[in-house]
C-alpha cells in the first residue's frame, strides 16, 4: 500500500455510503492521529485500537450519522505521497467558511486547521473534512 491515510479515509467514506456503523483500518501513530482530531471535532462517534495477532493491530472505527444522513459529507486528501502540500499558518484558508476543517501534520503532532492557528504553527496538510 503506498499511502495508508489515503485507503483509511476511503474505508470511512465508503463505509458511510454503505451506511455501516463501523469500519476497520490497519492501525498507525499518524491514523490514530487524525482519528483522534476528527473524534474531538466531532465527525465520528470514536475509535478503538485492538490487537489482530501478536504484532498488527487494527483500528475501529465508529462512524456518525445525524437524523440519517452522514456527517461527513465530503473527505479528500490534500497532501500524497507524490506531491506533498506545506502551508503556514497565515496562508492556511478556511473551508466551507470555517464548517469545515483541515487536519495538518505539524511540530507539535495532528491538529485540526484552529488548533493550528491557536498554536501558531503550521505543517503538512494531510485531508479536509466538510
Amino acid at each position: 500500500m503506498s499511502d495508508p491515510l489515503s485507503d483509511m479515509l476511503t474505508r470511512i467514506r465508503n463505509g458511510q455510503r454503505a451506511r455501516k456503523s463501523s469500519v476497520t483500518a490497519p492501525a498507525s501513530k499518524l491514523r490514530s492521529g487524525v482519528l483522534e482530531v476528527l473524534k474531538r471535532e466531532g465527525f465520528i462517534r470514536g475509535y478503538s485500537q485492538y490487537e489482530l495477532r501478536p504484532g498488527l493491530n487494527e483500528l475501529k472505527i465508529e462512524l456518525k450519522y445525524h437524523e440519517g444522513d452522514p456527517v461527513i459529507r465530503e473527505i479528500n486528501r490534500v497532501s500524497t505521497p507524490g506531491r506533498r502540500v506545506y502551508s503556514k499558518i497565515k496562508d492556511l484558508s478556511r473551508m466551507y467558511d470555517g464548517l469545515g476543517i483541515s487536519i495538518l501534520s505539524t511540530p507539535r503532532g495532528v491538529l485540526s486547521d484552529s488548533e493550528a492557528r491557536a498554536a501558531n504553527v503550521g505543517g503538512e496538510v494531510l485531508c479536509q473534512v466538510f
